[in-house]
């Protein structure tokens, strides 16, 4: 068995997986979230840390639940990627960790971004650059906090910080490392990158990524705290999107997947190294575990979050989306979209804080159903934009929470123009445990289950053809007047 570890931004899970896919139930410990002035979201490393250990403690005793005899074979983490977390010789805090939320850094990306940082980075890299990435906070720091950097020795992320207190280690994932400074063919930092962005100053502070298959031992005292034994493998990564990846099932360059959560991430496998766009600064392109593996991603703030907006506005229960979406036809009665509803604006397939959410064609014969489906019709058009980006050239996977809704699960599969293979349990941490257990050497099958199938229908797909025509020039226009 692997306990499985995922560090959300706000809540942090962990359950025993077995190498046949089964699962124990998932625990859960919630962590603080700090929305302060200035556009600043900060966590508290240590409370961070501590909800780890609260549900790794409450995991290990539930091993007699899978009724097997196998020991606990590693330790293996994922999480939140983006942010920073700066950290001293001893991986404690030099301050709160910089959530990947966080908008301090927009007037640094706006100036990077007029005075060609931003696309010279991109064509370095493959990786664009949105307020909350490290680039723009290192950035940001150095000029208004220097003598807090002066006082770290690794400006790191999520999952690293968790490694390194519970290992003694100070390393990255190349998954998170990627984003912006890594040349993921090489797994070296792109010196020029750094002096673009005039952080070749702080380049100690960057830990070099750790070779695929890395594992590290569980410290004495830690393992203690967790129930576990000393020396256990611990597995550091990769953070939760490309974790979601693997957990879904990809495996053959060209498969796609979606995370539809509070954001919607969207992501393709590929052998090519190159940028996920190559019309503009945007997205990820990400190292993996995997030899001559590399994920495309476009990591998109609309998701979830907007829809919970809506429906918030207009009095309806989450547990009656799929009730409501029924109730209105294909193009939601003329009722269209624009789903860019996060303050930050959007960051993929393009990146531009102005960004807004809009709703057009309404008439006094508009019902809530109309809305809503227009909305989540939307955010189908723009993961859809999103995956063309990228290259999607096969199977399309989905996980996350609106995965969840049959008839969006639908709506998703018409705008695609394929079936969506939904996902629902524990996918981040499936992930994670693979792997791990690649690592270890050792074969094990992560999913336990046939996943429920989103079918595309033929009448769906071609209206949704013409309106997702209609949808990219609306966005053209829209581009024009933010």
């Amino acid at each position: 068995m692997i306990v499985g570890v995922d560090v959300g931004t706000s809540v942090t899970k962990a359950q025993l997986i077995a190498r046949d896919g089964r699962t124990t139930p998932a625990h859960e410990a919630r962590s603080t979230l700090y929305t302060l002035p200035g556009n600043r979201v900060e966590q508290d490393m240590d409370e961070v840390i501590g909800t780890v250990v609260t549900v790794v403690r409450a995991a290990v005793a539930d091993a007699a639940l899978l009724g097997s005899d196998e020991p606990i074979e590693a330790l293996a983490l994922t999480g939140q990627g983006d942010g920073l977390w700066l950290r001293d010789a001893d991986g404690r805090p030099v301050g709160r960790a910089l959530s990947w939320m966080d908008g301090r850094a927009a007037p640094v990306l706006d100036r990077w971004t007029a005075d060609g940082t931003v696309r010279a980075v991109h064509r370095r890299t493959g990786a664009g650059m949105f307020p909350g990435a490290a680039g723009p906070l290192l950035a940001h720091l150095a000029e208004h906090e220097p003598d807090r950097l002066a006082a770290a020795h690794t400006a790191g992320y999520c999952v690293d910080t968790i490694a390194q207190r519970f290992t003694g280690e100070r390393t990255v994932d190349a998954s998170d490392a990627s984003v912006p400074f890594l040349d993921v063919a090489s797994r070296s930092y792109d010196e020029e990158a750094l002096e673009a962005c005039g952080l070749g100053r702080w380049r100690h502070l960057l830990a070099d990524p750790a070779p695929p298959g890395t594992l590290y031992g569980l410290l004495p005292k830690v393992a203690a705290e967790l129930g576990l034994p000393a020396g256990l493998p611990v597995s550091a990564g990769p953070f939760d999107i490309p974790a979601c990846g693997f957990g879904s099932g990809l495996t053959r360059a060209g498969q796609g997947h979606l995370i539809i959560g509070t954001t919607l991430a969207c992501q393709v496998l590929s052998d090519d190294p190159g940028p996920a766009s190559r019309e503009e600064p945007a997205g990820m392109v990400l190292a993996t575990p995997y030899a001559d593996r590399y994920l495309r991603v476009m990591p998109a703030m609309i998701g979830t979050a907007g829809l919970d907006w809506l429906l918030g506005m207009l009095g309806v229960r989450i547990e009656e989306l799929d009730a409501l979406l029924a109730q209105s036809p294909y193009g939601a009665g003329g009722v269209t979209a624009l789903p860019f509803l996060s303050t930050s604006g959007e960051r993929a397939p393009f990146v531009d804080a102005r960004a807004r959410g809009r709703l057009d064609g309404l008439s006094p014969l508009t019902g809530r159903a109309d809305l809503v489906r227009a909305l989540c019709e939307a955010v189908a058009y723009s993961a859809r934009h999103c995956l063309e980006t990228l290259g999607v050239d096969g199977d399309v996977t989905a996980c996350g929470g609106g995965a969840r809704s049959g008839e969006w699960g639908r709506i998703f599969a018409g705008v695609l123009g394929r079936d969506v293979h939904v996902r629902e349990d524990a996918v981040g941490i499936r992930g994670a445990a693979k792997v791990a257990w690649d690592a270890l050497g050792r074969a094990a099958d992560v999913q336990d289950a046939a996943p429920r199938v989103a079918r595309a229908d033929t009448d769906a797909v071609a209206f949704y053809e013409e309106g997702y025509r209609r949808y990219l020039e609306t966005l053209e226009r829209a581009r024009e007047t933010w």
